[in-house]
């Protein structure tokens, strides 16, 4: 694995670390963000693991589909792409983003997350 989609890879599996840690924290909203980025990092990962090219954007669908990723997963990409900035931006649900977020919606996320990476890790052997 060239040194590059090492650093993806395991900055993505220490996002989901991260997002682990915000659960236990009950910081549900930093857990949702955490995994988003988990997930975003290691499809890049895998990107540059089959293609050696970087790809930018911050859609999960768009970069899953670029690399093929299991028809099943798609629509829990769809879940995860937007906490990127709801999770984050009062702005952008007109809501206080740690409020939309409570341990089972956490928990399903992270599960989501712990899913994907195990099947992008298989995909990196």
């Amino acid at each position: 694995m060239r040194k590059e989609t090492e650093h993806w890879w395991m900055q993505a599996k220490r996002d989901l670390v991260t997002a682990s840690n915000s659960l236990n924290s009950e910081d549900y909203y930093a857990c949702a963000f955490f995994v988003q980025q988990a997930v975003e990092k290691a499809l890049k990962a895998l990107i540059l693991f089959k293609n050696k090219e970087k790809i930018m954007g911050h859609s999960l669908v768009h970069l899953g589909n670029f690399v093929g990723i299991p028809i099943q997963f798609v629509p829990e990409l769809k879940k995860l792409s937007p906490q990127y900035f709801l999770s984050r931006y009062p702005d952008a649900s007109e809501e206080i983003p740690y409020e939309l977020y409570d341990e089972g919606i956490a928990k399903d996320f992270l599960k989501i997350g712990q899913e994907i990476l195990t099947w992008i890790e298989n995909q990196l052997k």
